[in-house]
Formats: structure tokens, sequence, C-alpha cells
């Protein structure tokens, strides 16, 4: 299903369908990952579904440079530079962060993918919208033309990237008889959930959806459904929703986003030590505390089966702010003899 909109389909779909079978058995739920941290290139993750779309967008407009924006560590980012280093573009991200006194994680992952970070000062009004701009010239002024990408790939082109993976997750659900599965996914820039949503509500697709928000939202539903609106009138789509109709949730968010959590550090080693799979303490460690939090408290009954979006992020354990805290948590577990 591309709604009209054409893309250029480099990933090896679909993801595995794993079921977590030692963490079913200890939580009381049948919960299984859709493994969309296995897609290909740059170590993999969410955002190369959107991507497929963006990269056809590109090229149809001659582009010969790839630029998005974010945090010094963002994951869309280092993801758009290893689509732009597969088809030959060069790529570039803008971020309104402090240089965090190392090149690690996402940012050494750029350098290898020959991609430009520009951090930003926050001074003045609107300092990622100046710094974009005036990136742009200078490239164009290069001879490159640029593409612009928005935060997260999250705008109506990029949510078709996930109404393609929820059409693809319910045939995988029909054709291994899991029925009436509750799917959890994290809620960050948005354009995932909504991706799944829409086609849930559009494909008429037998999926239950459920957002857990990492950062603070104002109003998570709210925010949902003007995003949806966006996208409903970009593809002259039928199916009404509003608020109401968006079950998100902003209860496990703790306040801030990327921010160090012990919780979470405690679910990315309960993960990492019932199934040898590993989180990332910004997007996937939040949502799989969310779901463990939510089995205590009675939000997912015992038996449900739930399907838990593995979105990547995996670089995000080597940023220094998360790294220094699980040093010290995991210290004894190095032995020297």
């Amino acid at each position: 299903m591309t709604l009209g909109k054409d893309k250029i389909q480099f990933l090896h779909t679909p993801t595995p369908l794993t079921r977590l079978d030692r963490i079913s058995e200890d939580l009381g739920i049948d919960l299984w990952l859709k493994r969309d941290d296995l897609t290909d290139f740059g170590t993999g993750g969410n955002k190369l579904r959107k991507l497929e779309y963006f990269i056809k967008d590109a090229l149809d407009q001659g582009a010969t440079m790839l630029l998005t924006v974010g945090g010094a560590q963002t994951n869309h980012g280092r993801l758009t530079a290893a689509v732009a280093a597969k088809f030959g573009l060069k790529s570039a991200i803008v971020a309104v962060d402090p240089y965090p006194g190392e090149i690690s994680a996402n940012l050494l992952l750029d350098g290898i993918m020959d991609c430009h970070v520009y951090l930003v000062k926050d001074e003045g009004d609107s300092p990622l919208d100046t710094a974009v701009a005036r990136v742009t010239a200078e490239w164009e002024a290069k001879g490159e033309k640029v593409y612009y990408i928005p935060m997260g790939g999250s705008n109506e082109l990029g949510a078709l990237g996930y109404y393609d993976c929820a059409v693809e997750l319910a045939k995988q659900c029909q054709e291994m008889g899991l029925s009436d599965p509750h799917v959890i996914s994290t809620v960050g820039s948005m354009g995932t959930y909504i991706g799944l949503a829409t086609a849930i509500a559009n494909e008429n697709l037998p999926l239950r959806l459920t957002g857990i928000g990492i950062l603070p939202y104002r109003d998570i539903r709210r925010s949902a459904a003007k995003y949806y609106e966006r996208v409903k009138t970009a593809y002259s789509l039928t199916a009404e929703l509003g608020p109401e109709d968006f079950d998100a949730t902003s209860d496990y968010d703790y306040g801030a986003y990327n921010n160090p959590v012990e919780d979470v550090r405690d679910s990315i080693y309960y993960m990492g030590r019932m199934e040898g799979i590993i989180l990332d303490p910004c997007y996937t460690g939040k949502t799989f505390n969310a779901i463990r939090k939510m089995v205590a408290e009675g939000r997912i009954p015992q038996g449900e089966t739930v399907i838990m979006l593995h979105t990547g992020g995996i670089p995000g354990i080597y940023t220094k702010h998360h790294r220094i805290e699980m040093e010290k948590e995991l210290m004894d577990h190095i032995h020297i003899i």
C-alpha cells in the first residue's frame, strides 16, 4: 500500500516477528517483538521504512544531498546518513545541542558514513530553522541540491513507512495464528505511531494499538489527532479519528526526553538477561519498561498477546550520560584474574 506515493524498496522485509518465551512465562503474557531493529543499513532501525519514501522523492527531485535535523545523537540522522551513502548522496545533520565531549555512538557512526553534523547553540529565535537555512545555502553554493527531511522523518510522507509496516504485521499475525494482538509502539516524533494507526483505521486491520510517549507531550492524543488529520487530507482517507480514538499515554515518559532513568535501565538489563536482546535507554527501553509496569498495574491483563515494536536505537547505549550510569551499575561484572 503506497496511497499514491512510490518508494524505493531497499529493505529485506518482512522483519521477524519473534516470541519472547522466557519473558512471556515470567510476566504471564504472550509477548512478541516486531524486529525493526534488524532492518538493513546503518545498524538498523525504524526510520529506514520512512526513508524508502524520502529517498525516492529526493532522487525524483534531482537531489544530491540529504539534510535532516535532530539531537546530536539522533538515530534518524544516522539512518539518513546510511541511506545517503547507499545511494551515493552527501548528507548532513543539524542539531541544536552542545558538543557532548566525545565522538561516540551515533556521532561516531555519522562520521564513518561521511555525514557532516552541525551542532548549534540554542540562542535567539528559531535557532534550528536559521541553522538549516545556513547549512542549505552553504552546500548549495558548492553545487549540491539539498533535500530536507524533517525531524524523525515524521511528516505525511514518512508516515507511509509504518502504514506499510502495519499491513505487513497484520499479515504475519494471521499467518502465525495470533488473534486480537495488542501492538505497543514508542511515540517520539510520532510518525511511526501515526503510520500504524492510519493503516489500522483505514485498512480495517485486526490490530489494537497503544502508543508509549517517551518525551513530554502537553496532550499526546490531541497531537496524534492533528497529525492524523494532515495525513488524512494528504491522501484523501476516509476514516474519521479524533483524540478519543488514539490510545496513547504519557504516563511513562519520566518527565524528559532521553534522560537516564533507573527503572528503564533495570528493564534493559531484564531484557538482556532473559532474552539476549538489547534495548536502548531513550526509546525501546522506556517502552518495554512501560509494558512491565502496565502488566503489574493490570492495564495489560494476564494472557494477552502483546507485540512490541523494536525500533532500534542501540547506539544510544554508548552515549556518555547513559554509559556512565551503566558502568557504575555493572562494574561487579568485571573480574580481573
